[in-house]
């Protein structure tokens, strides 16, 4: 995956408790995702995302991701659908107090798992939720990170698992 990286002591937030290990930041980042279309979620990563390369700068981010200059300019503007969740953690992680690629994507799947888990929901009723825009085999491997998800998928996936969580 583009974008793996160590923690570093300047990409983590303060930690209150000695020994501690901060939290990701991606679970408090959309606290409203349920109550949004996947559209306007879509948008709201494409802001984070804006803000991101906007602080960072395109040629750093290429540098430090190994992402393609026509990629990372993409998410500058705000060009996301069809965007990779792998391209997107890897621009999140180069954020000042990021985390690295690897815990943003784990975090990013645990946020689909662990919302099927609450909204008890397997597969198949998601596929169905989301009018079989997807299949479910298709999902579960997105999901686990088998397969790539775009954002526009990813959005799709994290709207409606949160709203089913009410």
């Amino acid at each position: 995956m583009a974008g793996r990286r160590l923690l570093t002591s300047d990409r983590i937030t303060e930690v209150k408790y000695p020994g501690a290990i901060p939290m990701p930041m991606l679970r408090g980042e959309f606290p409203d995702a349920g109550e949004q279309s996947h559209e306007e979620l879509l948008a709201a990563y494409g802001t984070v995302l804006t803000e991101t390369v906007e602080t960072v700068g395109v040629e750093e981010i290429v540098a430090e991701t190994g992402l393609d200059q026509a990629t990372v300019t993409a998410f500058a503007d705000g060009d996301i659908a069809d965007r990779t969740l792998d391209e997107a953690v890897a621009v999140l992680a180069t954020g000042p107090n990021r985390p690295d690629a690897d815990a943003l994507q784990a975090e990013a799947q645990d946020i689909l798992l662990m919302g099927m888990t609450t909204a008890v929901m397997d597969v198949e009723s998601l596929a169905s939720g989301i009018d079989d825009e997807l299949e479910p085999k298709e999902i579960q491997q997105k999901i686990e990170g088998r397969y790539p998800v775009t954002l526009a998928e990813y959005a799709l996936l994290h709207s409606y698992i949160e709203g089913e969580k009410r």
